[in-house]
């Protein structure tokens, strides 16, 4: 029976061997021993660094602080809470499944794509494995996109305004975006070339800054005073829309008023939601659950950490989501909910906090698809499934890191910031007198 560390294929597309692909580095520490050059085992995380951490990050993302409200306003509670027992039912099963494979072998370092492929063979591990990089890469760009938004709606200086006022002091534009996700990424990228071990510390330090942002948002619905808002927005022919609304504090009123759904036209979309589009958005904060099981190589008993970890980041998820639920609706009047997706920063004793709180929870998610997407590139060039283009990305440090696969991943979600231009070059040359 070959050994679980055993990469699928002997030679790759490109008729690579096992030692041409790897350039002279091992994927795990035990294959290094046979050299006679020890080194140091890149497995080092427990169940709740490893595992817990960066699944409960990754599922909270900034839809938890920009989007609740957004939720319950269109679905009311009822439909609202049905919503999110459909949607980790559904993860659920995706969890039992992890949670069989990751118990029924060794695990070495892909996560998801290393089990996959263990079971269904390489065709189907190596093309899913390609999707799960691919889809990281793009979610890290979201994510950087997402913060850098984030940022500029705070410090961002009016575009029509000669001079800069207040805090708002950074310029705006394509290229300033790109510069600002630039920089961003650029700061992901260093925390992952260092390594797994200094990432999953940075990650539960943001999970203090994000717990702490939470437990400003409970106690402010306690402590804050019933306020009134004007909400005002553009509306059709640049005319101005106001709303009336206010924050009650907890109310039964309130809480029956909210019950009931009342879908109607997004303010930011001009677009009518319905239960589809809702729950669509309130089930991207729950595509995070992988996060942990990518992290396998990393981990010190893979098998056991993955189910334990997972398992417990999505209850406490669950039950973070089910109190904010009956929090918002309970306190805040419909209209503030449809009208506002920032109500948290409004109803704040302190709103910096909620706004740190979007910041790390960008942040933290942008690192975890990069890390993650490298983890499986990695465990993909170390099958050399797709020969010689992959190849560099088998090497490691002598931690066992995988830098290659890093700076790759990092390569491609830079790209995808160009790629407005990347398009306006294509069709530049595609309207070149060449093709005339």
């Amino acid at each position: 029976m070959p050994n679980e560390r055993t990469p699928l294929i002997m030679s790759g597309v490109c008729g690579l061997t096992l030692e041409t692909v790897t350039c002279g580095s091992q994927s795990d520490s035990t294959q290094d021993s046979s050299s006679g050059k020890p080194t140091q085992s890149p497995r080092r995380l427990n169940t709740f660094f490893g595992v817990m951490v960066p699944t409960v990050l990754s599922m909270f993302s900034i839809v938890l602080f920009l989007r609740t409200g957004f939720v319950v306003g269109h679905a009311g509670l009822l439909q609202g809470l049905l919503m999110l027992i459909v949607a980790y039912t559904i993860i659920s099963l995706t969890i039992l499944s992890i949670c069989a494979i990751s118990t029924n072998g060794a695990i070495q370092g892909g996560g998801a794509y290393y089990m996959v492929s263990r079971s269904l063979g390489p065709e189907f591990g190596g093309s899913i494995g390609l999707m799960f990089f691919l889809a990281k890469v793009f979610a890290c760009g979201e994510y950087v996109l997402g913060l850098v938004e984030a940022i500029l709606d705070i410090f961002g200086a009016d575009p029509e305004s000669p001079i800069s006022e207040g805090v708002k002091v950074l310029p705006q534009g394509y290229w300033y975006t790109v510069l600002y996700s630039s920089v961003i990424l650029l700061l992901c990228l260093l925390v992952c070339l260092v390594g797994a071990h200094i990432y999953s510390r940075t990650a539960f330090a943001i999970l203090l800054v994000v717990t702490v942002s939470l437990l400003s948002i409970f106690i402010s619905s306690v402590a804050v005073k019933p306020l009134d808002f004007i909400i005002t927005h553009q509306g059709p022919n640049n005319q101005t829309l106001r709303y009336n609304t206010s924050y009650t504090g907890f109310s039964a009123t309130t809480m029956r008023k909210n019950l009931g759904a009342d879908y109607s036209v997004d303010y930011s979309t001009n677009s009518l939601m319905s239960f589809a589009t809702v729950f669509a958005v309130l089930f991207t904060s729950c595509t995070g659950i992988m996060a942990g099981a990518n992290m396998s190589g990393e981990l010190k008993t893979p098998s056991v950490s993955i189910p334990k970890g997972t398992i417990a980041a999505v209850f406490y998820t669950f039950t973070v989501y089910l109190l904010l639920f009956l929090v918002v609706s309970a306190t805040c009047d419909r209209t503030l909910l449809i009208q506002d997706y920032g109500l948290f920063q409004r109803i704040n004793l302190w709103p910096p906090f909620v706004t740190i709180g979007i910041y790390c929870a960008s942040l933290s998610a942008a690192m975890c698809a990069m890390i993650g997407a490298s983890r499986i590139l990695h465990a993909l060039a170390v099958d050399h499934l797709f020969g010689l283009p992959l190849a560099p990305a088998a090497i490691t440090s002598k931690s066992g890191n995988p830098w290659m696969a890093v700076l790759y991943t990092w390569g491609l979600a830079q790209v995808f910031f160009v790629q407005k231009l990347l398009l306006k070059a294509v069709t530049l040359w595609l309207l070149s007198p060449v093709w005339k």
